[in-house]
């Protein structure tokens, strides 16, 4: 498998988990990195308009 080139690297896919009704979209590692997330860290999705969405960190 070659490697994207830059402008191909933002590009995702939205993928069906399990057959039910969630949707999922993988990042790109670099973001995950920057941010320092985890796994099963919790996160909060916003929808601004009719074709944006917000990923935040999620406070207590």
């Amino acid at each position: 498998m070659s490697r994207k080139s830059l402008g191909q690297r933002s590009v995702r896919k939205l993928g069906k988990v399990g057959g039910g009704t969630s949707y999922s979209v993988t990042l790109p590692i670099e973001i995950i990195r920057e941010f320092r997330w985890k796994e099963g860290q919790k996160l909060v999705i916003k929808k601004y308009g009719k074709n944006k969405i917000v990923i935040e960190d999620w406070k207590k």
